[in-house]
């Protein structure tokens, strides 16, 4: 999943796509790939690695044609390689196709194929579509598709070409975001704007169930079922640094903004039927599962905040002891670690150093270590014995967003597929809790709409240089990551304590006017919570309450309240952090930093 572009003209193809490709590798990806038509058949050339290693291998053998499509794949299904990367073809070599997104059905799909017959080459699941088209092909390109579409379970953004209809291209979008360019005598598809900025501004952005056949002069838009749609263009008026953030003023503001889309990835193919099944990534026997004595999540920074909720998660879903630690500080206070012991190492981009010195420790003491990384291939994920990929996509800001609540739901994952073997939980309450996670994505878009709220509070904070962030329970863990993303681009100082600590010290801190960020999404402790609010208040403090949509007991205690639609309190903090995520990016823009590139950060940690 990352960069598309498709090209049908009267040009070359080539180095349009490699253009193309180019304005997209802010993305971030591992591998690239081209497919042009010739005239007689479909070429393929890809690689491993950076763009100019394909521009490597295609400066002696460049393909020809005028329609093609090409790809930068971050890897999701499978390792990085040759094999695996975009684009795809059938086994003759007459469709070829890139793809966006996760068939969460593609193994089934897979094991009918591989019954007829099949060979694959890859570990992809877009390899399972270009084998579907050729099963499915019916002498029509766009029925053929349109059947082949109808049996995704998923997301996609497609782009398809075939030897046998040369003189159209086939894009299809569902819940993963695909582009049309409309030129003169010429037409594009990609999955971001800045990929065809230089060629036309001129653009149908499709929407999910869309498809659309794109012709050298002209392109028809449909619904999947073939239902034409009319639609007015959309005149692109950005420059092309805005584009490539997607309109939005920076890559944090945008990543906040695609955090239901990385839910709803890191889910996909993981949930059946209200069971989750992570069978497919973890080793684990129930046995081994049953056998687990003690868990240790093992992280730095964002990702030890998320292992803080995954103690409490796993100790109350799977009743499993469970211990945090910093990385940095994990291996040298010699933790007891035995063949029953499960370490959890926690990693954005897998090339943490600290974390995966805490790795190999932990192995080397007979420890079987989980790895929680949204990098495959990385050096965590290989060394790992098993690994939850976290398909939040490139995260470009130094600040955490998405990354962060995907590993969250990974956590979340993982906490109930030990519960079901565990089996402290009934099969009715945990198909319950599993229902209630499947509400995340649609609940943080609720969030997102008090953006002007908080923007409005981060101004009155703005001027100030000291800050405190309470909670209890969960929240006293959404409350530190809440704390760590104001300090780290705001560089506003802020502490985040337990709100019960209060009276052991912190209290003295407290003074006229003094922000207060007061968590109470926690209904075990909403009334405790709301008296240390009241003692903040009495101190003279400006309190920001964030609660739970109906919870009118906190209204009275704070100057201004924030809320999240009703959720269990163990999924609040999915929700609570958004509103935490956005007061820090509005305190950064109000105080002139800049938000994506935070001074003295670095967006991975590679040296102890």
């Amino acid at each position: 999943m990352c960069g598309i572009v498709g090209y049908i003209g009267g040009k070359q193809a080539q180095s349009i796509l490699l253009e193309g490709l180019s304005k997209l590798e802010y993305r971030g990806y591992d591998s690239a790939g081209l497919a042009i038509y010739n005239g007689q058949q479909l070429n393929v050339e890809k690689s491993k690695g950076r763009l100019m290693d394909l521009e490597t291998k295609l400066a002696t053998s460049g393909l020809q044609g005028s329609l093609g499509i090409g790809h930068t794949r971050w890897a999701t299904h499978g390792k990085p390689s040759d094999e695996n990367s975009h684009p795809h073809v059938d086994h003759d070599g007459k469709f070829a196709i890139v793809h966006n997104g996760i068939i969460e059905n593609y193994i089934e799909l897979k094991e009918e194929l591989i019954a007829k017959g099949y060979r694959f080459t890859s570990q992809t699941d877009t390899e399972v579509l270009a084998k579907l088209l050729a099963d499915h092909w019916d002498g029509g390109l766009l029925s053929t598709v349109q059947k082949v579409v109808a049996r995704l379970h998923g997301a996609y953004a497609l782009g398809i070409i075939s030897e046998y209809e040369p003189d159209k291209m086939i894009a299809v979008r569902y819940a993963s975001p695909l582009v049309i360019g409309i030129g003169e005598g010429e037409n594009f598809i990609a999955s971001d704007i800045p990929a065809i900025l230089k060629h036309t501004r001129d653009v149908y952005i499709m929407e999910d169930g869309e498809m659309a056949v794109i012709y050298e002069a002209g392109v028809e838009l449909m619904m999947m079922d073939g239902t034409p749609i009319k639609r007015e263009s959309m005149r692109v008026d950005w420059d092309i640094e805005t584009a490539e953030k997607g309109g939005f003023d920076h890559f944090m503001m945008k990543e906040i903004y695609e955090q239901p889309k990385a839910i709803r990835d890191t889910l996909a193919s993981r949930v059946k039927g209200n069971i989750v099944d992570l069978s497919q990534e973890i080793g684990l026997t129930l046995e081994q599962i049953q056998n687990i004595e003690k868990i240790h999540f093992v992280a730095c920074g964002t990702a030890y905040h998320a292992g803080l909720v995954g103690k409490y998660v796993l100790e109350d879903l799977a009743r499993i002891p469970v211990e945090c630690d910093v990385a940095s500080e994990y291996r040298y206070r010699n933790p007891i670690i035995t063949d029953r012991t499960l370490v959890v190492v926690v990693s954005q981009s897998g090339e943490t150093a600290d974390t995966l010195a805490a790795l190999r420790e932990a192995q080397k003491h007979g420890a079987r270590v989980m790895a929680i990384t949204n990098v495959v291939g990385s050096s965590v994920a290989r060394e790992a014995d098993d690994v939850i990929t976290t398909w939040a996509g490139p995260e470009i800001a130094v600040a955490s967003t998405k990354a962060y609540t995907s590993q969250l739901i990974a956590i979340y994952l993982l906490g109930l597929y030990f519960a079901q073997a565990k089996g402290y939980k009934s099969a009715e309450e945990l198909q319950g809790i599993v229902t209630d996670l499947l509400t995340l994505p649609e609940k943080v878009e609720e969030v997102l709409k008090q953006e002007k709220t908080v923007e409005a509070f981060a101004r009155s904070i703005a001027k100030h240089n000291n800050l405190f962030f309470l909670g209890r329970g969960l929240d006293y863990a959404v409350a530190l990551e809440g704390s760590l993303k104001l300090k780290e681009i705001s560089y506003i100082h802020s502490e985040a304590y337990a709100a019960g600590e209060l009276k052991h010290g912190t209290l003295a801190l407290i003074e006229d006017n003094i922000p207060v960020i007061a968590l109470a999404t926690q209904q075990s402790v909403f009334e405790k919570t709301v008296s240390n609010i009241q003692e903040v208040k009495a101190r003279g403090a400006y309190v920001l309450g964030l609660a739970v949509e109906g919870d009118t007991g906190l209204i009275k205690s704070v100057d201004e309240v924030i809320t999240i639609p009703q959720v269990s309190d163990l999924f609040a903090p999915v929700l609570a952090v958004v509103p935490l995520q956005l007061l820090a990016y509005y305190a950064c823009v109000e105080r002139g930093y800049d938000v994506d590139k935070p001074r003295n950060l670095a967006k991975s940690v590679t040296v102890e």
